[in-house]
């Protein structure tokens, strides 16, 4: 459903991609959000949580319901799903059903966070990975119903990435919340992180040196092409899977000499990860692991559901550089921090109305309402 990876150049400059994949089209959202922009954080019968953003941030955003011609769709709606700050932290939310369960209770007089609150908590407070972590300690945190999923319980788990390199994953297993160091810097969906570890531990012979040739007997195997490294890394597209592939992307493609040398080499990266509509499908009425969400109109046209890239994003976290590139388009819209850094007010720019042939999407969102 989604694969997130981080790279470094040869410079040990950090830059981190990840992809977005669902079944259907939602009405995706590029927000700029200033310093000083207060957010509440509101679950029925607790104290709102009301906080003001320390730094800028650019995300990837969608509306927490459908909006409508009765009710449209306002700024407080959105939920960062993905983001870039302006000290280089990012926020990914990605897929994990295994959240949902029962939680800590919580005093219903204390201040308490929605998880869908996360991501404009986290990148409007926090500089660093450390300092999230340690906030994150002290704030409660609650999982709650989502009208847009069908009233599922934030299937979700999150990362962050800092120019350090330090990453954190963040779980609710069963409705707990545990705090994960990253030291691979890769995620995907379920199972747990640890699990997946664990798993990495059965693909210690992999390598990225082709071994082309060898003896049988007395009979001399060769290779007719290259490529041949590759053969034991998982070829599915299952969380499982592509935890793999992205820990051997990540381990073993070049370290770039230049920050935009470093980009490109990512892009190529995630181009691993970038899944076409139809490649696999689910029929109504069968067993599927595919996250129910209401899409926009046009979506569902098709007799079965099919999981494809909806998005994909990168980040350099260095030069404080957020791409975007959406499923319709062949490049990447270019945002930088330090030029939206005069921008003093709330910006948002659907993701379809981007131009696409044009890179610079600086400006489009700078003149967006």
């Amino acid at each position: 459903m989604c694969t997130s990876l981080a790279y470094r150049d040869a410079a040990e400059r950090v830059y981190f991609g990840r992809t977005m994949e669902l079944t259907v089209d939602l009405p995706y959202q590029l927000v700029y959000l200033p310093a000083g922009i207060t957010n509440t954080s509101q679950i029925d019968g607790h104290a709102p949580l009301t906080y003001t953003a320390k730094y800028p941030f650019i995300s990837v955003a969608m509306p927490a319901r459908v909006p409508t011609a009765a009710a449209p769709m306002e700024l407080k709606d959105l939920k960062a799903l993905e983001g870039l700050n302006d000290q280089g932290l990012t926020f990914s939310l990605l897929a994990y059903p295994g959240a949902a369960g029962a939680q800590r209770a919580v005093e219903m007089t204390k201040a308490v966070l929605s998880a869908s609150d996360l991501g404009s908590w986290i990148l409007g407070q926090f500089a660093t990975v450390a300092e999230v972590k340690a906030a994150m300690a002290a704030q409660p945190i609650l999982l709650e119903p989502l009208a847009i999923l069908g009233g599922s319980v934030s299937p979700f788990h999150y990362v962050a990435h800092d120019p350090s390199g330090a990453a954190l994953v963040i779980e609710f297993s069963a409705g707990k919340l545990n705090l994960y160091d990253n030291p691979v810097g890769v995620m995907t969906n379920g199972p747990e992180f640890p699990w997946h570890l664990t798993n990495l531990d059965n693909y210690t012979f992999l390598s990225n040196v082709d071994k082309s040739q060898t003896t049988f007997g007395s009979y001399k195997a060769s290779q007719p092409d290259s490529g041949i490294a590759t053969a034991g890394l998982p070829s599915s597209n299952t969380s499982v899977g592509r935890f793999v592939r992205a820990a051997y992307y990540t381990k073993f493609a070049e370290r770039a000499a230049t920050p935009d040398a470093a980009v490109q080499t990512l892009a190529h990266v995630m181009n691993n990860f970038d899944r076409p509509r139809g490649i696999t499908i689910d029929y109504p009425g069968e067993d599927s692991s595919q996250l129910e969400v209401k899409g926009l109109p046009e979506s569902g046209s098709q007799p079965y559901a099919t999981e494809y890239t909806c998005w994909t994003v990168l980040g350099d976290l260095d030069r404080k550089v957020f791409y975007f590139r959406d499923y319709l388009a062949l490049s990447y819209s270019r945002f930088e921090l330090e030029a939206l850094a005069t921008v003093t007010e709330p910006k948002v720019l659907a993701a379809r109305k981007l131009d696409v042939a044009a890179t610079d999407g600086t400006a489009q969102l700078i003149s967006a309402a």
